[in-house]
């Protein structure tokens, strides 16, 4: 208890302890390897025998402190009773919330079987300036820096009480399973999108690792207490049940049908963040007005409709106002970005990773599927000008835009 306490004092949103053991989906992992659905991501690639047996990664480890960060999920002072964007829905999916006759949890942990209508974004209807979507994640501080800094504090607050241990800390930087491990830990369960899903406060949380030698109870052999000011930790039962909300929603059909799986390849943030060639135009549709990410399958989730009514604590470095980004970005603005407007934008941001004909690219997709609903001289005449950039990644970009938006 004394370390979730810790954890909690340094500001976590919800922490839990999990033994660790190897991981029970390496087979799993090796084969969707092996079928490419990482894409071009080699990191996940390399060290894959460690990312599945924690004790390559720290030898000797015995267990794994997990904890989250919950991130701002709703944009500041969001218009009410606004028009719906053309890409927030799909084949008729609508948030809807957890109901008490269905599922396998019931009551609040059940499956939603009567949809509502989602909370609508701020209408652009009419503006001559369309803007790019951020997902939710990257619209304040960088998580790496701001999980990292307190677990680094974390595992030094141990290593004081435990000078025999060794420690670990793992943000996104290590090879680890963190969702699976973090699911071990009671901090939710693994959805059919491979997020994890606290049933109570929903998936929009960021996660950390302190991986040791120590021994130490697990969350279930605590019974899973609860301490005031966190949230608290769960069974990892698995309350999607005949859910397939996220499933029918994703735009370029990255989810598995069956299997909680991803394919990481055809998701649009993979395209927008770490895909570093021209998209496949499959997929150009799909990516809508994203430029930066993702949030769909979050967006249409029911349990962050019940996230809402118990809100974890969100840090005040993932605060969405300062960087203006909870509203999206200028398209044709930032089509016109040199090097030092990605570096002024991005400062600070986990968007930093990705390079500046990314983010062009990533905009003249956006300003296609904008045409696409209405025609606009200015958007035409800025994807036109792009035709010949002396960026052949936003070149061939253009011209793909530009094939797509000719009359038949």
């Amino acid at each position: 208890m004394a370390i979730l306490e810790s954890a909690r004092d340094l500001g976590f949103a919800l922490a839990g302890i999990a033994p660790a053991g190897p991981s029970e989906q390496a087979d799993a992992v090796r084969d969707w390897v092996a079928q490419g659905k990482h894409g071009t991501m080699g990191w996940i690639e390399n060290h894959l025998d460690i990312r599945v047996d924690l004790e390559k990664l720290l030898p000797g480890a015995a267990s794994v402190v997990a904890v989250c960060d919950a991130y701002a999920s709703q944009p500041p002072e969001a218009p009410e009773g606004s028009a719906p964007s053309p890409f927030r829905e799909r084949a008729g999916v609508r948030v809807s919330e957890p109901d008490a006759d269905h599922g396998m949890g019931g009551g609040e942990y059940a499956d939603a079987q009567h949809p509502h209508p989602p909370p609508a974004p701020p209408s652009r209807e009419g503006s001559d300036l369309p803007r790019g979507k951020i997902a939710r994640y990257a619209w304040g501080d960088d998580y790496h820096k701001v999980l990292k800094k307190r677990l680094h504090k974390l595992a030094d607050t141990l290593a004081e009480r435990f000078p025999e241990a060794a420690f670990r800390t793992a943000v996104d930087t290590a090879p680890a399973l963190e969702r699976e491990i973090a699911a071990r830990a009671g901090l939710g369960w693994q959805g059919k999108n491979t997020m994890l899903i606290h049933p109570r406060h929903g998936s929009y949380t960021l996660l950390g690792l302190v991986v040791t030698t120590l021994e130490l109870p697990s969350s279930e052999e605590l019974g899973h207490p609860e301490l005031p000011g966190m949230g608290v930790t769960v069974p990892a039962t698995d309350h999607c049940a005949n859910c397939t909300r996220c499933i029918d929603a994703c735009p370029t059909d990255a989810i598995a049908a069956e299997g909680y799986s991803i394919d990481a390849s055809r998701c649009v943030s993979y395209l927008t963040i770490e895909h570093r060639e021209p998209v496949p135009g499959e997929f150009l549709e799909g990516i809508g007005e994203w430029i930066a990410g993702c949030d769909i399958c979050q967006e249409v989730c029911p349990y962050n409709t019940v996230g809402q009514r118990n809100p974890l604590p969100v840090h005040e470095r993932y605060d969405p106002g300062p960087r203006g980004f909870a509203d999206g970005l200028d398209l044709v603005e930032v089509l016109s970005w040199a090097a030092d407007d990605r570096t002024r934008v991005f400062q600070g941001s986990a968007l930093k990773r990705i390079k500046l004909d990314m983010i062009r690219r990533n905009a003249l997709i956006a300003i296609g599927n904008v045409l696409a609903q209405r025609d606009d001289a200015g958007l035409r005449d800025a994807v036109q000008g792009c035709l010949d950039d002396e960026s052949e990644l936003v070149a061939t970009t253009a011209r793909q835009v530009w094939d797509r938006i000719q009359p038949v």
